[in-house]
């Protein structure tokens, strides 16, 4: 036998030359972000057309990777990372994020049980402590990371179904009674998706009805659970928002959470994307009762600068989650299972990324004042956004801003059928995000056709908010 090393992977000396060119190309990329126009000049098929159709046979060098990697992929990119993406909610990663992103990849454990990643474990245990302390949640919730809010918020509604002990665990959907979830009008549809995939369909869904500030009515909730339970439909869950995706509006919590205490329902609270603004002492005044909640979404990679993808549920009572999910397999069995936790018994997946590096690395290298500095000033930028609208003679503000999203349209004085200014709208952003100089996204609201524009970013300064507005401005003298 040959006492010769075979490279069966990577040899390391190349994979350290690779990697320091690799984050050497990061680094310049983040450098560079705002010579890119934020949305590629391309169309569907076109970076696929450049690619082969069959894999390579042979070995290829990754000088030749790197060189499809610049000429290839990165012109297809819509740039999340540019500080004029504004568009839906902003997920920008951080410096400290991307690298432990990197560290978890070297280290590529399975979290699916302690013994297969004791430190994944009881890391995720504790930098999700620091989370909920930070965010002012009881120490009574238990929290799971997760990849996104749909994820978490689908096993919020398995809890809450799991919740009512009505046999669907071992008998499944078909011989349990009707079951009923309630949302506001706006909530974010992946509470529809979830409800596809748990059985309970759409006909299960109730959208409640919202007030002028796009706000879930509770008189209208309590009606409409009354109303089910006459006819014999069992109430399952209420969904409540603060930072609903359209407009970013606040569900009364507190007034819901006594409907939900009285009738005995279980109550989410997704605050996936307003959510971090807890931890801004003037803000709790949105927060008001989520210890009420019976699970609670936030997400870090949406406004807390940690990399795509990274969600976290709070649950008051993990047992429920647990009695949904859990089960035994005999290869799957340790010394260790009486006293150690083992994350595979909290969701519908075995195999479970090192998320929580992630998390780490950005609460300790920003500390939480640093982060709550960034995401004040998020604030502030988008009240002056705000401002600036109100004062306008052209535009209009169509929601209030509590966070850091603005909804507006153009409306000139010449102009007053909402037809015509929905079209006027919709001309509008298509040729403001044309220009490349800007992405911005688009709701309806009232059936008004409403732009967004949202300051999340890592790398967003009150400059950048400056462009976009003279832009807006710019192209609306231009367009009518």
């Amino acid at each position: 036998m040959s006492d010769k090393k075979e490279n069966l992977d990577m040899p390391l000396g190349e994979f350290r030359e690779v990697g320091k060119k690799l984050v050497d190309w990061s680094a310049d990329y983040l450098d560079n972000l705002e010579t890119f126009d934020v949305l590629p000049k391309i169309k569907p098929g076109d970076v696929k057309s450049k690619l082969p159709q069959n894999a390579p046979q042979k070995s290829e060098s990754f000088e030749e990777i790197i060189n499809d990697l610049d000429k290839i992929i990165l012109p297809g990119i819509t740039h999340w990372q540019h500080p004029n993406f504004m568009a839906y909610f902003a997920s920008t990663a951080s410096g400290p994020g991307i690298l432990a992103d990197l560290i978890s990849s070297a280290l590529n454990v399975n979290g699916m049980i302690w013994r297969t990643s004791p430190a994944l474990t009881e890391l995720e245990q504790t930098v999700l402590v620091w989370y909920q302390k930070m965010l002012g949640i009881p120490n009574s919730f238990k929290g799971i990371v997760y990849d996104t809010a749909s994820v978490s918020t689908l096993h919020a509604i398995a809890s809450a179904r799991e919740y009512l002990q009505a046999g669907i665990r071992e008998k499944g959907m078909s011989g349990a009674p009707k079951l009923r979830l309630y949302c506001s009008e706006h909530a974010h549809n992946s509470i529809d998706k979830s409800c596809l995939t748990l059985g309970l369909g759409l006909d299960g869904i109730k959208k409640i009805l919202s007030d002028e500030n796009f706000s879930m009515i509770p008189e209208e909730l309590e009606n409409a659970i009354k109303d089910d339970r006459a006819n014999g439909i069992l109430p399952v869950c209420v969904v409540a928002t603060i930072g609903t995706t359209s407009s970013t509006a606040v569900d009364p919590v507190d007034k819901i959470a006594e409907i939900c205490e009285r009738e005995n329902i279980w109550l989410h609270v997704d605050m996936a994307y307003a959510g971090v603004t807890a931890m801004l002492p003037e803000m709790k005044t949105y927060f008001d009762r989520i210890e009420k909640a019976d699970s609670i979404v936030s997400n870090p990679h949406k406004w807390l600068f940690v990399p795509i993808d990274f969600s976290t549920l709070y649950i008051r009572n993990p047992e429920v989650l647990k009695r949904a999910f859990s089960l035994s397999a005999e290869y799957l069995k340790t010394a260790e299972d009486s006293v150690a936790e083992n994350y595979m018994d909290y969701g519908i997946q075995l195999g479970r990324r090192f998320r929580a590096l992630k998390l780490w690395f950005v609460i300790r290298y920003f500390g939480v004042e640093g982060l709550q500095e960034r995401v004040r000033e998020h604030i502030r930028i988008a009240g002056l956004v705000a401002k600036w609208i109100d004062e306008s003679e052209n535009f209009e503000r169509l929601a209030p801003t509590p966070f850091s999203t603005v909804c507006f349209r153009a409306k000139p004085k010449s102009i007053s059928d909402e037809n015509t200014l929905n079209e006027l709208n919709e001309k509008l952003i298509s040729e403001v995000n044309a220009t490349g100089k800007v992405l911005l996204s688009h709701t309806k609201l009232n059936g008004k056709f409403t732009i967004r524009l949202v300051i999340s970013g890592i790398r967003q300064e009150e400059r950048h908010a400056e462009e976009v507005w003279k832009l807006l401005k710019e192209t609306l003298k231009n367009i009518i």
